[in-house]
């Protein structure tokens, strides 16, 4: 039976590599398990005392609710949240940062160069609903346009995606709530991914088009349409005179073609879900040296998931760019805590009941892995919720960690590709921006073939390192940028992970 795994010297637990039955005693420490423990779970690597700090990863991820016996299973029953120290040393490891970036040379993808500058890697159509009101006659047009085959004619258009919500009224027509839609609908229109966009609304809601547009100015406006169904002349009407608009538009979205295009034009999102145990063993800290190499190239990694660094931020203040990014990560780490305490919530209320499963046991253990994915080098911007990312290099956009409501703030925010760790495995895809998605072990990635694109458990069961590991998602994300199909393409997802952060009352 292979050794379970000791991540850090300080480290009072270690990690099972395998499962283990009952009656065995993977260390040797004379405590035979008194039931079977799945892979990814933690055993005690000598006794703790009750309230004696849970060490994993070098760094404190619980504190002790009774002694805990040598070999013993660690988690729920004998392990607890406790609130992390916050005595943050910002910028400490700064210089080690900077001089962890990586030398390469300049790297291209196959992407398309829009008027403005940016680069898509993909080219697709975009129907967007300001107001609930509008989803049905989105989707339905939607639907209609694939299924008669209007797209068939034009090879250069990925496809059309249809994204509805359910908010845009019985809102506060300013403040979070609102500037937050606002920001999400018109990031997706004028992303680069999309050729052409159609909003569609009501006409009476509180997220007006001429509102919208007259806000932004005329960025963008040169691929922006808009009409409403009261205007229109209702439900048929409407979906009848968005697919007229779109066909219209074909010729002009297709006019374009994929051309050689350096890596620097790339941001990437981070993104975790459904993690377990090896989460921040395998897939994670891989994805964090392939995030340095995109770095390294001048490209953009967007780390998110606010709720899910905590208790590891101070690692990322650390080596922050300067003392304005770093209160700026510490300002949306202070809201948070007050949003969950206005909520009746606790931020360990983050790790679900299936990240519990496959071995995690509070938000802090669970932060410490997730924050791997952002490498080793400097924290060079810290962004709001699906705010337009142009800072180069490694920066944090704050966002919930539920993963379709941080995806699209990434996406917001200009994220051409996205990848995504998983361990207990996930169904997740993404329009107009592709999702990748990593399996943290041998397991999951021959139980769900269809949805994992790269199978990062031959860390652990092959040997393979964390930088060849790396290295071979960099090489995925540069092949998906020039146009390879993600398993989550092939599949059709996307659509439906389109969800706006709603923040306030609903009137």
């Amino acid at each position: 039976m292979p050794e379970p795994l000791i991540l850090h010297p300080s480290d009072n637990v270690a990690v099972l590599t395998t499962r283990v039955q009952a009656g065995e005693d993977p260390l040797g420490l004379g405590t035979p398990l008194p039931a079977s423990l799945s892979a990814g779970h933690k055993i005690a690597r000598h006794d703790i005392g009750a309230g004696d700090a849970v060490v994993k990863f070098g760094q404190f991820i619980g504190k002790a609710t009774r002694a805990i016996a040598a070999g013993e299973h660690v988690h729920t029953d004998n392990c607890v949240f406790d609130n992390p120290e916050q005595t943050y040393e910002i910028g400490a490891d700064l210089a080690v940062a900077e001089a962890a970036i990586p030398r390469s040379e300049p790297l291209t993808f196959q992407g398309y160069l829009r008027p403005d500058g940016r680069v898509g890697t993909r080219n697709y159509i975009a129907l967007l609903a300001t107001v609930n009101c509008s989803a049905t006659v989105i989707r339905r047009a939607a639907t209609e346009i694939e299924d008669g085959g209007l797209l068939d004619p034009y090879p250069n258009i990925d496809g059309i995606v249809a994204l509805a919500h359910g908010t845009g009224c019985g809102m506060a027509g300013s403040g979070p709530g609102f500037e937050i839609l606002d920001r999400v609908l018109w990031g997706h229109a004028t992303h680069p991914n999309v050729g052409a966009a159609v909003f569609v609304g009501l006409g009476c809601e509180v997220m007006q088009i001429a509102r919208m547009q007259s806000h932004f100015g005329a960025e963008g406006t040169s691929h922006f349409h808009g009409l409403t169904i009261q205007d229109t002349g209702g439900t048929r009407a409407t979906i009848d005179a968005i697919k007229d608009h779109v066909v219209r538009l074909l010729p002009q979205v297709n006019d374009v073609s994929r051309s050689a295009q350096p890596m620097s034009a790339l941001r990437v999102a981070l993104q975790c879900g459904g993690s377990d145990g090896f989460s921040g063993i395998t897939a994670n800290p891989a994805l964090g040296v392939a995030s340095d190499l995109l770095v390294a190239q001048g490209g953009t990694a967007i780390l998110s998931e606010t709720p899910e660094i905590y208790g590891a931020e101070q690692l990322l203040l650390r080596r922050a760019a300067s003392d304005a990014v770093a209160q700026k990560l510490i300002g949306q780490i202070k809201w948070w805590e007050q949003y969950t305490t206005l909520n009746g919530g606790s931020l360990d209320n983050n790790p679900s009941p299936g990240n519990k499963q496959g071995g995690i046991t509070t938000i802090l253990e669970k932060s410490l892995g997730a924050a791997a994915k952002g490498g080793s080098t400097p924290l060079t911007a810290v962004y709001d919720y699906a705010e337009q990312v142009s800072s180069r290099g490694l920066v944090f956009m704050d966002t919930p960690g539920y993963d379709p409501v941080s995806v699209t703030g990434q996406i917001a925010g200009g994220a051409q590709i996205v990848v995504f760790t998983t361990g207990r495995g996930s169904a997740f895809g993404s329009k107009p921006a592709p999702t990748i998605k990593l399996a943290t072990s041998d397991r999951l990635f021959q139980q769900m073939p269809d949805d994992m694109d790269l199978n990062t458990g031959d860390v652990l069961s092959a040997g393979v390192s964390i930088a060849d590991k790396g290295r071979e998602i960099f090489d995925l994300i540069r092949a998906t940028a020039s146009g390879q199909a993600t398993k989550s393409e092939r599949l059709g997802l996307g659509d439906h992970e389109f969800v706006p952060w709603q923040i306030g009352a609903v009137m």
